[in-house]
């Protein structure tokens, strides 16, 4: 593959935090996959000497919706693309009094409330049990806290993400639920994508901005608000993302490139 076509980062999140503006030789590709299209074309570009490669989850017009997400032919092309590491946006809302809207989260913990959505690669004649003890990369978290500390950001050293199948919101016996559970943040993208780049051996990182508090709060969660909040931090959620692209470490000191040793039967 030419070089042009290939990158070192992989961003999946809103057209928000990318602007082609931001980058220099941004190249549109349509990468094949055989798990079917990817959400919208690859945007491959150079920001501050690193080849990016950025795929709005939703779409660039964000018409599709969380359960409907190719995530697979999402994560596939990123790898196909050379893609080690994904940085993957993403607005919560908040099951707890202290995670506040605004501020930013770094989850370390996950649990999965979909139902019907596809999560693995491997579907037959190879079987592949793929450890999720910690289902993000250890070391890109710990980089991404300290970078945000570093802008005077208020961020979230850990945080257990309930991903919900969506589109609707939560209940108000449901998020009461999470809440007994100790989930600390809820939302709708991160699951299956994690697994995934597990399964692919990419470094994999999610970056959670609160929008608002989810209904155990007894407030209604609406679109708007929302939608509100993350226009409002727009510009943080930019720079902490943005900025860091130049200094994440090029070797990570974790296990995520060999995550499926002993995983394969």
């Amino acid at each position: 593959m030419a070089k042009a076509n290939t990158a070192e980062i992989g961003i999946i999140g809103g057209t928000g935090v990318y602007d082609q503006e931001n980058f220099e030789d941004v190249k549109e590709i349509k990468v094949f996959t055989p798990f079917g299209e990817t959400s919208d074309l690859v945007s491959v570009g150079i920001y501050k000497n690193v080849r990016v490669a950025f795929i709005p989850r939703h779409g660039r017009n964000h018409t599709i919706p969380p359960h409907r997400v190719n995530y697979r032919a999402n994560v596939w092309a990123l790898k196909q693309l050379g893609v080690k590491k994904i940085v993957a946006s993403s607005a919560v809302g908040s099951l707890r009094e202290d995670y506040e809207p605004g501020n930013f989260v770094i989850p370390d913990q996950l649990i999965d409330r979909t139902k019907k959505r596809l999560d693995t690669f491997y579907e037959g004649g190879e079987i592949c049990h793929i450890s999720t003890a910690d289902p993000f990369c250890q070391q890109l978290r710990l980089f991404f806290i300290d970078f945000a500390q570093k802008l005077g950001l208020n961020v979230k050293k850990s945080g257990t993400y309930v991903c919900i199948e969506g589109p609707r919101f939560s209940t108000k016996a449901e998020s009461r639920l999470f809440r007994m559970w100790k989930a600390d943040i809820i939302g709708m993208t991160i699951y299956p994508e994690c697994v995934l780049a597990k399964e692919a051996e990419l470094c994999y990182v999610p970056i959670s901005m609160v929008t608002d508090y989810d209904v155990w709060a007894e407030k209604p969660v609406s679109t708007k608000e929302v939608i509100e909040t993350m226009r409002k931090n727009d510009e943080n959620f930019k720079k902490l993302i943005l900025e860091a692209i130049p200094q994440i470490p090029k070797d990570v000191d974790c296990d995520c490139g060999c995550a499926l040793k002993d995983a394969l039967i």
